[in-house]
């Protein structure tokens, strides 16, 4: 079988037989209800309106849930807020589409369009065509003379952006001075993080790293709030030659014959560092491979943190005891724009 295209784009297929089939062109334009029906098409003008304005309705609904609903309600054994917010914007865009489809397939204007090909390059003639068809597009649309498809339309899209100015509601608030303040207070005894015993000197010993916790995070309620703060307080413990220790001058009683107390939160990204060498007295993050000498004040030595990890001050209370000195000196927890 072999095939040839005329001067004017009408194909020809040769059978075996030697017989040429017609180009069949167009068939007949078969008209729409609509288009013969001026009271079918003021009935599906009135339905896709009723889409676009059932679809503003409930995008106001969405804003409203967000406001009254709590966030803690539940519906049927789920969350009821989140329930709300999906079916309303869910059910918005649907409706929006829906109603496009409809006015697509029963209002704007109806007819077959040939169209010759030619070369990709596009020349000062093309885009004038392709202006005037963008242009008669718009006419035949009818959204000029519909005026309430126009309306409820531009009501549909208008509302459509509350949602996304009331879900900015949820980057906030910033946390303004929040991270320079822990549960950490003079005198507050460091505890093992998963037995909560308090801990002694004599309980780390040479090279060992201990992850503790302040022992006052008991004090708290179970829940959202313990779990926050604990999640800030968290510390490590290590113990090295006090011959090895480089602290600052304004840090040289904030160990224990040899024990140092750390944030154990990378200022990189906030994940928990606890990956200890012993020889060179470095802690490393898993996660980016933040690297931390320990034995000069937390030092970045390697990796894209770009602060030392936050150092508490302890020391021994009246009964042996391990305890904080005083809250941390600086706020612990990932570098962010806030912190200069």
């Amino acid at each position: 079988m072999s095939s040839e295209s005329g001067p004017h784009g009408e194909v020809a297929t040769a059978t075996g037989a030697g017989d040429p089939i017609p180009d069949p062109g167009i068939p007949p334009h078969e008209p729409r209800l609509t288009d013969i029906d001026e009271r079918a098409a003021r009935r599906a003008e009135r339905q896709v309106a009723t889409f676009f304005g059932l679809a503003a309705l409930l995008l106001v609904a969405f804003v409203v849930l967000y406001v009254v609903v709590p966030k803690n309600a539940t519906f049927l054994g789920f969350g009821a807020s989140h329930m709300g917010l999906g079916l309303t914007l869910g059910l918005a865009l649907l409706f929006i589409g829906v109603g496009a489809v409809q006015w697509a397939r029963k209002l704007m204007d109806d007819h077959e369009i040939v169209e010759e090909r030619h070369p990709s390059s596009s020349t000062e003639e093309d885009r004038q065509e392709t202006i005037a068809i963008v242009r008669q597009g718009a006419q035949e649309s009818g959204i000029g003379r519909r005026t309430l498809i126009r309306r409820t339309l531009i009501a549909a899209l208008a509302t459509l952006g509350l949602p996304v100015v009331i879900l900015l509601r949820d980057l906030g608030p910033l946390p303004g001075s929040r991270p320079a303040h822990t549960v950490w207070r003079r005198g507050v005894r460091i505890v093992n993080d998963v037995t909560f015993k308090p801990l002694r000197p004599e309980d780390i010993s040479m090279g060992m790293l201990v992850n503790a916790v302040p022992e006052n995070i008991q004090e708290l309620p179970e829940g959202r709030e313990r779990n926050a703060a604990r999640a800030k307080a968290a510390v490590i413990l290590v113990r090295m030659r006090e011959d090895d220790i480089r602290a600052l001058p304004n840090r040289r009683n904030w160990g224990v014959d040899g024990i140092l107390c750390y944030s154990k939160i990378c200022t990189h990204v906030g994940c928990p560092v606890n990956l200890y060498e012993q020889l060179t007295r470095q802690v490393f993050c898993p996660c980016h491979q933040s690297t931390f000498d320990l034995s000069d004040n937390g030092r970045v030595v390697f990796g894209p943190a770009a602060r030392s990890l936050p150092q508490l001050p302890i020391m021994v209370d009246s009964e042996g005891y391990l305890v904080a000195q005083s809250d941390f000196t600086e706020p612990v927890g990932p570098s962010y724009w806030e912190r200069g």
